[in-house]
Formats: C-alpha cells, structure tokens, sequence
C-alpha cells in the first residue's frame, strides 16, 4: 500500500499574506512561559499486533465524533485522518506568479513549483489548519514533505519540523517529533480528541538561526523585512515622544513658564 496522503481541505483557504511579525525569536519574558518546549527522548514500544491493532481502531472510531475514522487494511496497515496546525513564524519561499493548484493538477501530481525558477517569499496565515488523510506507514519526514508541497512551499523540507502538542498541568507542552515516526500511530493511541494530542509544524529550531539554509533571495527578502520594522519601530518612537514633548509644552504654557 502506498504512503502516500491526501490533503482535505476543510479549514483553509488558498491565499496568503504579509504578517508584521519578525522572523527572529522574542526575548524570553521572566514570567513563566506556559508553552514549554519539550526535547525528549524518542520512546519506542513495542509495535503491537494486527489483532490488537484491529482493537484499538475500533475503540478510535467509537469515539468519532465525526467521518474521520480509522480504517483497517486486510495487509494489517490502517488509513486515518490528521490535523496539522502550521505555526510559522519567518515568511516562506513560493513560486512567484503560480496559479492556484486545480483537482486536475492533485490528481495528475502536476508540480506547479517547477513551472518557473522565479520565486517571492510570504506568510503563511498565521495558525492554518490542514486535514491529511495518511497511511499508518506515512512518516513525519513524508507529512512535512506533503505540506509543503500543498502549498507549494520550495524551501528546504529540514528547514521544518512536527512537533505533537499536549496539555498537563495547565501547560501546554511541544515535543519534537523524529522524522521516522509515524503520525498516524501517535494519533491512534492518543485517541480523537485533539485535546489530548494535536500536531503542530514550525520551524526546525536548533538554537542559533542557520542562515546557510537560506537561499540569496531570501535572504535578502529578510533584509527587507528587518529595514521595514526597523523603520515602523523607529516612526513609532519619534511619534511617541513627539506626543510627549507636545504636552510639556503645552503645560509650560498653561503655567506661563513658571516653575512650580
């Protein structure tokens, strides 16, 4: 069976646009941060049998809420649904010009990214959510790989990263998932609810930003970026202060200039 996906499109709609956020991180506040990044290490059960594999899609698919069910292959591999939210934070690469992906084109596998070498850089919309419908041999390495072929995305697939998101203890925790994983197995034993456990793509933060990963173009799109903000932060504090020298001088004059 082939671990290929098919995306469902649901809650997203095809466009994008330029956020104002800065593609570097924000100073880390002294306050406790509730999202809590969690680098463990990878756990690897035992895989459990078809027949108890058959045990717990059928527990899963009681607790459906809705069609996306969990369906068993006579091979023992199982097809289901996943929900992945995209939280980025940089602008991505896209081709410049492309017209939107079509039924034929999905259909057909037309790779609409290889119709032109000219390229621009956006933000994706800030927390999309896109449904795939995956193999339960589909890996993580393969499901970045899809996303970004969904929309289009040509930059580097180890430019990204799956996180699996998890509530305890009213934090919110983000665990990095290696790219042999399966996504449909995590979803199986985490059960429906998206509560419990949800699947997040970010950037693949390593601590200090790799500009060698960047292509010239975009690197120069950053520069962009940072000569805008820094003009914006620059325009808001002269308009800042402005404001407050405007009212000393209006409370000089209401005092006749006298000290008080």
């Amino acid at each position: 069976m082939s671990s290929g996906y098919s995306s469902l499109d649901e809650e997203l709609e095809d466009f994008f646009f330029t956020a104002k956020t800065t593609f570097f991180k924000s100073a880390q506040s002294r306050a406790p941060a509730k999202n809590v990044t969690k680098t463990a290490a990878e756990e690897k059960p035992k895989a459990p049998t078809t027949q108890e594999i058959e045990q717990i899609i059928n527990s899963y698919n009681a607790k459906v809420t809705n069609c996306f069910v969990m369906k068993l292959n006579e091979d023992g591999t199982y097809t289901g649904f996943i929900k992945v939210h995209l939280k980025l934070r940089r602008p991505v690469t896209v081709p410049a010009g492309i017209r939107p992906q079509s039924i034929y084109d999905a259909l057909k596998e037309v790779n609409l990214a290889d119709m032109t070498e000219k390229r621009t850089s956006f933000y994706l919309p800030l927390d999309a959510v896109k449904q795939l419908h995956i193999s339960s041999t589909t890996t993580v390495s393969e499901v970045i790989q899809g996303l970004l072929k969904k929309f289009m995305v040509v930059d580097n697939p180890q430019k990204f990263a799956l996180f699996k998101e998890m509530q305890r203890d009213g934090q919110v925790l983000f665990q990095k998932l290696s790219l042999t994983e399966y996504p449909l197995y995590l979803r199986l034993l985490a059960g429906p609810d998206t509560d419990v456990l949800s699947f997040v793509l970010k950037e693949n933060e390593t601590g200090e930003v790799e500009w060698d990963a960047f292509s010239i173009p975009e690197l120069q799109n950053f520069l962009m970026i940072l000569d805008r903000e820094e003009k914006d932060k620059i325009q808001q504090v002269q308009k800042k202060y402005s404001k407050f020298k405007q009212r000393l001088e209006e409370t000089l004059k209401e005092t006749g200039g006298k000290p008080g």
